[in-house]
């Protein structure tokens, strides 16, 4: 770790917490999971920045009841990387009102009171999440799926109640520890081989509510994820019947709809339509270790079909840069301030 960052890590213990003074620093942020797939990557990005200081607690007293309880409310930001139960539990300790939370789990996406973390999906996002005590970070397929569908329900182009189909491959990482050690640890009982797998076979993904929410869709889509043999990285796809819309839109009305949606933002592109009719070949690891999302447009006016593809890295807009990006909208901090 670079000297600097070591100077903004704090590590606590017992009765010293919340003694401690960090130089010229205006916020204090405790990461609950830190040592986790996540927590690792916000820490990564949180490290040498002079405008904050990240609260560590000392390896004995990480599963200390007392010890996270006053961690947790002695912060002026706390981020949950932790398993749902685990970010409830943790929730359920903030007796503080100041403490502003951010959660990374499944477990408030779609709750009241909870301010969905994914700046980019409304118009008034920014002022939502900028305000919010309570932040819910997006899971990664939704984010692709909900940058690429969001603007069109808005548009009306696609109507609420449209059947829509969106069809994935992460890295994975995604899985966590678990599934790394899966792909990774050939010693492992649970090591597999397979090149791709496909998963979620039941049709109730955990991602799947928020995608139906944020998108205000009155029926979920049919979710067809699947983990493919590399580390970091995502494909979301949400294929389209324009004959089957109101209207009939083209491929240059999805096009443009998406464009003007996300014009002038910095961590998400739309790929030009005249780059999209070209017959590219996406590579799903792209944009690993990057914070930002390419959305892509490919159409078929004659056959009345698109394809509508976001490209992003799990861990980065997909989890810790987006976690990141919410926690600088939050604190009054440059948004892209340890992402670009």
């Amino acid at each position: 770790m670079p000297q600097k960052a070591c100077q903004r890590l704090t590590i606590l213990r017992g009765d010293r917490l919340g003694q401690q003074a960090v130089d010229d620093v205006s916020a204090r942020i405790f990461i609950d999971g830190a040592a986790g797939t996540t927590g690792l990557e916000i820490r990564e990005r949180l490290a040498g920045r002079g405008d904050l200081s990240v609260v560590q607690l000392a390896d004995a007293e990480r599963k200390d009841p007392r010890a996270r309880a006053k961690a947790l409310n002695e912060a002026d930001l706390v981020v949950l990387c932790l398993p749902d139960d685990a970010a409830r539990e943790a929730v359920s300790l903030i007796d503080n009102p100041s403490v502003r939370v951010i959660d990374a789990s499944t477990a408030y996406r779609t709750a009241p009171g909870w301010v969905y973390g994914f700046p980019e999906m409304e118009r008034d996002q920014r002022a939502k999440l900028a305000a919010a005590g309570r932040v819910s970070n997006p899971g990664c397929y939704a984010t692709g799926f909900l940058a690429l569908v969001r603007p069109l329900t808005r548009a009306g182009i696609v109507p609420p109640d449209f059947p829509l189909t969106v069809n994935a491959v992460s890295g994975y990482s995604g899985g966590g520890r678990a599934m790394i050690e899966e792909f990774e640890k050939k010693a492992s009982p649970a090591y597999v081989e397979t090149v791709v797998r496909t998963y979620a076979l039941t049709l109730s993904h955990k991602h799947v509510p928020e995608m139906q929410a944020h998108a205000k869709l009155s029926h979920p889509p049919v979710f067809a994820p699947s983990v493919g043999r590399f580390y970091r990285g995502m494909m979301v796809e949400v294929p389209l019947q324009l004959w089957a819309l109101p209207g009939k839109p083209t491929t240059f009305k999805i096009h443009e709809v998406l464009g003007e949606a996300y014009r002038g933002e910095k961590l998400i592109e739309v790929d030009s339509l005249e780059g999209g009719i070209l017959n590219k070949a996406l590579d799903a690891e792209m944009l690993k270790l990057t914070n930002g999302m390419k959305l892509f447009v490919f159409g078929n006016d004659k056959y009345g079909q698109v394809r509508l593809v976001a490209l992003l890295d799990n861990l980065g807009k997909g989890a810790g840069g987006a976690a990141v990006q919410n926690l600088n909208l939050m604190l009054g901090l440059p948004e892209t301030a340890g992402l670009v």
